[in-house]
Protein backbone atom coordinates (compact mmCIF):
# COMPACT_ATOMS: atom_id res chain seq x y z
CA UNK A 1 0.00 0.00 0.00
CA UNK A 2 2.64 2.34 -0.37
CA UNK A 3 0.68 3.66 -3.44
CA UNK A 4 -1.67 6.28 -1.04
CA UNK A 5 1.44 5.91 1.94
CA UNK A 6 1.75 9.97 0.92
CA UNK A 7 -1.52 10.45 1.70
CA UNK A 8 -2.70 7.77 4.51
CA UNK A 9 0.79 8.08 5.97
CA UNK A 10 0.68 11.63 6.28
CA UNK A 11 -2.56 12.65 7.94
CA UNK A 12 -2.24 9.11 10.26
CA UNK A 13 1.33 10.29 11.32
CA UNK A 14 0.20 14.03 12.05
CA UNK A 15 2.00 15.15 9.11
CA UNK A 16 -0.71 16.80 7.48
CA UNK A 17 -3.84 17.58 10.21
CA UNK A 18 -6.79 15.29 8.92
CA UNK A 19 -8.97 18.70 9.60
CA UNK A 20 -6.67 20.56 6.70
CA UNK A 21 -8.63 18.29 4.32
CA UNK A 22 -12.25 19.09 5.09
CA UNK A 23 -12.69 23.23 4.48
CA UNK A 24 -12.88 23.50 1.22
CA UNK A 25 -15.20 23.30 -1.57
CA UNK A 26 -15.58 21.48 -4.57
CA UNK A 27 -17.54 19.37 -7.60
CA UNK A 28 -17.06 15.91 -8.43
CA UNK A 29 -15.79 16.07 -12.00
CA UNK A 30 -17.78 14.74 -15.00
CA UNK A 31 -16.43 11.52 -16.32
CA UNK A 32 -14.73 12.37 -19.94
CA UNK A 33 -16.58 10.84 -22.58
CA UNK A 34 -14.68 8.36 -24.47
CA UNK A 35 -12.71 7.17 -21.39
CA UNK A 36 -12.43 3.79 -20.56
CA UNK A 37 -14.61 1.59 -17.94
CA UNK A 38 -12.58 0.51 -14.85
CA UNK A 39 -13.42 -2.24 -13.96
CA UNK A 40 -12.74 -6.35 -13.66
CA UNK A 41 -14.11 -9.99 -13.85
CA UNK A 42 -17.10 -9.60 -11.28
CA UNK A 43 -15.62 -10.72 -7.82
CA UNK A 44 -18.53 -12.58 -5.41
CA UNK A 45 -17.18 -13.89 -2.01
CA UNK A 46 -20.37 -15.10 -0.89
CA UNK A 47 -24.11 -16.17 -1.51
CA UNK A 48 -25.18 -12.80 0.17
CA UNK A 49 -22.13 -10.84 -1.42
CA UNK A 50 -23.25 -8.64 -4.36
CA UNK A 51 -20.31 -8.29 -7.30
CA UNK A 52 -18.14 -6.19 -7.46
CA UNK A 53 -17.55 -4.85 -10.53
CA UNK A 54 -14.77 -2.68 -10.21
CA UNK A 55 -10.92 -3.32 -10.05
CA UNK A 56 -9.96 -1.85 -6.82
CA UNK A 57 -6.55 -3.01 -7.30
CA UNK A 58 -6.03 -0.50 -10.49
CA UNK A 59 -7.82 2.22 -8.57
CA UNK A 60 -5.39 2.30 -5.39
CA UNK A 61 -2.09 2.15 -7.81
CA UNK A 62 -3.24 4.92 -10.25
CA UNK A 63 -3.83 7.13 -7.22
CA UNK A 64 -1.21 6.14 -5.70
CA UNK A 65 1.37 6.40 -8.47
CA UNK A 66 -0.77 10.22 -9.62
CA UNK A 67 0.00 10.94 -6.76
CA UNK A 68 3.88 10.28 -5.69
CA UNK A 69 4.72 11.26 -8.95
CA UNK A 70 2.84 14.92 -8.34
CA UNK A 71 4.17 15.02 -4.89
CA UNK A 72 7.41 14.23 -6.32
CA UNK A 73 7.82 16.98 -8.26
CA UNK A 74 5.98 19.43 -6.11
CA UNK A 75 9.20 18.85 -3.35
CA UNK A 76 11.96 19.25 -5.93
CA UNK A 77 10.80 23.31 -5.31
CA UNK A 78 12.41 22.01 -2.13
CA UNK A 79 15.19 19.71 -2.89
CA UNK A 80 13.81 16.58 -1.09
CA UNK A 81 12.16 13.64 -1.54
CA UNK A 82 8.67 12.71 -0.15
CA UNK A 83 10.43 9.96 2.08
CA UNK A 84 13.06 12.74 2.80
CA UNK A 85 10.28 15.17 3.65
CA UNK A 86 7.98 12.15 6.00
CA UNK A 87 11.98 11.39 7.56
CA UNK A 88 12.71 15.05 8.61
CA UNK A 89 9.08 15.79 9.45
CA UNK A 90 9.20 12.69 12.52
CA UNK A 91 12.65 13.80 13.72
CA UNK A 92 11.04 16.91 14.46
CA UNK A 93 9.00 15.35 17.23
CA UNK A 94 11.68 15.31 19.38
CA UNK A 95 15.41 12.57 19.89
CA UNK A 96 14.68 9.83 18.01
CA UNK A 97 16.97 6.95 17.40
CA UNK A 98 17.42 5.71 14.04
CA UNK A 99 15.15 2.80 14.86
CA UNK A 100 12.18 4.92 16.00
CA UNK A 101 12.60 6.68 13.26
CA UNK A 102 11.89 3.99 10.81
CA UNK A 103 8.89 2.73 12.59
CA UNK A 104 7.49 5.97 12.77
CA UNK A 105 8.26 6.68 8.65
CA UNK A 106 7.59 3.14 8.07
CA UNK A 107 10.94 2.08 6.36
CA UNK A 108 13.44 -0.43 6.22
CA UNK A 109 17.05 -0.47 8.10
CA UNK A 110 18.45 0.30 4.60
CA UNK A 111 16.11 2.86 3.43
CA UNK A 112 16.59 4.28 6.47
CA UNK A 113 20.25 4.44 6.33
CA UNK A 114 20.38 5.77 2.82
CA UNK A 115 17.77 8.70 3.13
CA UNK A 116 19.64 9.41 6.14
CA UNK A 117 23.02 9.63 4.46
CA UNK A 118 21.18 12.04 1.39
CA UNK A 119 19.90 14.60 4.34
CA UNK A 120 23.37 14.54 6.10
CA UNK A 121 25.04 15.61 2.40
CA UNK A 122 22.51 17.79 2.02
CA UNK A 123 22.69 19.51 5.28
CA UNK A 124 19.50 19.11 6.53
CA UNK A 125 19.93 16.33 9.29
CA UNK A 126 22.59 15.04 11.62
CA UNK A 127 23.62 12.21 13.54
CA UNK A 128 24.22 12.95 16.99
CA UNK A 129 24.75 11.22 20.31
CA UNK A 130 22.00 11.47 22.42
CA UNK A 131 22.02 13.03 25.65
CA UNK A 132 20.22 10.85 27.80
CA UNK A 133 22.41 7.74 26.68
CA UNK A 134 25.43 8.21 25.15
CA UNK A 135 25.66 4.99 23.34
CA UNK A 136 22.87 5.65 21.45
CA UNK A 137 22.54 8.16 18.29
CA UNK A 138 19.45 10.43 17.30
CA UNK A 139 18.67 12.37 14.31
CA UNK A 140 18.63 15.81 14.40
CA UNK A 141 17.14 18.01 12.12
CA UNK A 142 19.39 21.13 11.09
CA UNK A 143 18.13 25.02 11.11
CA UNK A 144 18.04 24.39 6.83
CA UNK A 145 16.06 21.25 7.97
CA UNK A 146 13.37 23.32 9.87
CA UNK A 147 13.06 25.61 7.05
CA UNK A 148 12.89 22.55 4.38
CA UNK A 149 10.02 21.18 6.37
CA UNK A 150 8.05 24.28 6.43
CA UNK A 151 8.17 24.94 2.77
CA UNK A 152 7.23 21.42 2.00
CA UNK A 153 4.44 21.32 4.75
CA UNK A 154 2.78 24.24 3.10
CA UNK A 155 3.17 22.71 -0.13
CA UNK A 156 1.85 19.28 0.30
CA UNK A 157 -1.21 20.63 2.30
CA UNK A 158 -2.35 22.94 -0.82
CA UNK A 159 -1.47 20.08 -3.13
CA UNK A 160 -3.64 17.62 -0.92
CA UNK A 161 -6.39 20.12 -0.01
CA UNK A 162 -6.67 20.76 -4.82
CA UNK A 163 -6.76 16.90 -5.35
CA UNK A 164 -9.29 16.34 -2.48
CA UNK A 165 -11.43 19.37 -3.45
CA UNK A 166 -12.58 17.78 -6.68
CA UNK A 167 -14.78 15.45 -4.12
CA UNK A 168 -17.92 17.15 -2.57
CA UNK A 169 -17.11 17.94 0.84
CA UNK A 170 -19.67 15.71 2.21
CA UNK A 171 -17.30 12.79 0.97
CA UNK A 172 -13.87 13.99 1.92
CA UNK A 173 -13.99 13.12 5.41
CA UNK A 174 -16.09 9.88 4.52
CA UNK A 175 -13.15 9.08 1.88
CA UNK A 176 -10.05 9.53 4.37
CA UNK A 177 -11.44 7.91 7.50
CA UNK A 178 -12.10 4.90 5.04
CA UNK A 179 -8.77 4.78 4.04
CA UNK A 180 -7.08 4.89 7.36
CA UNK A 181 -9.57 2.18 8.46
CA UNK A 182 -8.08 0.25 5.62
CA UNK A 183 -5.05 0.79 5.76
CA UNK A 184 -5.11 0.47 9.58
CA UNK A 185 -7.03 -2.62 9.72
CA UNK A 186 -7.14 -5.54 6.96
CA UNK A 187 -4.69 -4.12 4.47
CA UNK A 188 -2.16 -3.07 7.15
CA UNK A 189 -0.56 -6.60 6.24
CA UNK A 190 1.74 -7.40 4.98
CA UNK A 191 3.71 -3.51 5.29
CA UNK A 192 5.84 -2.26 2.19
CA UNK A 193 8.07 -1.62 4.76
CA UNK A 194 8.90 -5.34 6.26
CA UNK A 195 11.12 -7.69 4.31
CA UNK A 196 10.03 -10.69 4.57
CA UNK A 197 12.33 -13.31 6.55
CA UNK A 198 14.37 -15.33 4.76
CA UNK A 199 13.91 -18.95 4.59
CA UNK A 200 17.41 -20.73 6.20
CA UNK A 201 18.40 -23.01 4.07
CA UNK A 202 18.02 -26.90 4.52
CA UNK A 203 21.08 -29.03 3.57
CA UNK A 204 20.63 -32.19 1.70
CA UNK A 205 21.63 -35.26 3.78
Amino acid sequence: MAALGELGASVRHGIIPLTNYFPYTGQMPSPATGSRRVGAAAVAVGPDVQPIDVDVMFLVNQAGYALTAEMTTALAEVKISPREFCVLSHALKGELTQIQLSELSALDKTTMVVTLDRLEQAGLAERRLSGADRRARIIAVTPAGRRAVSRAQAIVAGMYARILSSLPVRDREVFLRSLIALVAGPLAQPSHAERPAKRRRVRAS
